[in-house]
């Protein structure tokens, strides 16, 4: 038989940090807004919720890596929005805190979740902060509670495992 490990998706126990940009912000303020719903719809307390406001998506790696290194939070969640505009400027932000995101949960242990939309224009940015294409926001706090969960198995079945 098939042995499976899935996370379940109640957050009581749990604190959690969010990374927002300012930037863009009446895109990012409905992501931060769809990410707090998630978490208390889940069960995390607001005593459990600490929220960061940095320049822009790309300052979030550096406060996103501080807050995992200091190991008070269960996970991370970033959220920004890059829009593109008429250079290439967007790419390289785009990979380079793509790139770091990743790096911090690998080299921490702590889940840091992408909820930085990149986009071609504000109409799309709008449509997946709470418009017709759901909201980011709500699905990287769904990921952080997930993997949160999914970690917690692991290390209860497999003592060796970090976290």
């Amino acid at each position: 038989m098939v042995e499976e490990i899935a996370g379940d998706l109640l957050a009581k126990d749990a604190s959690f940090a969010v990374v927002v940009s300012r930037f863009n912000d009446v895109v990012t303020r409905r992501l931060l807004d769809g990410a707090l719903d998630t978490f208390r719809r889940h069960g995390t307390g607001e005593d459990s919720l600490t929220v960061v406001w940095v320049p822009g998506s790309f300052e979030i790696p550096v406060v996103a890596d501080r807050l995992a290194k200091s190991k008070r939070y269960a996970a991370v969640v970033c959220l920004g929005a890059v829009i593109a505009g008429e250079t290439d400027h967007h790419d390289y932000i785009n990979h380079a805190v793509a790139n770091a995101i990743m790096q911090i949960g690998r080299k921490t242990g702590v889940p840091v979740t992408f909820g930085i939309l990149t986009c071609s224009n504000l109409d799309q940015a709008l449509n997946r902060a709470g418009g017709k294409f759901g909201n980011k926001g709500c699905e990287a706090a769904l990921a952080a509670i997930e993997m949160v969960s999914v970690l917690r198995k692991l290390k209860q079945k497999f003592k060796n495992v970090g976290g």
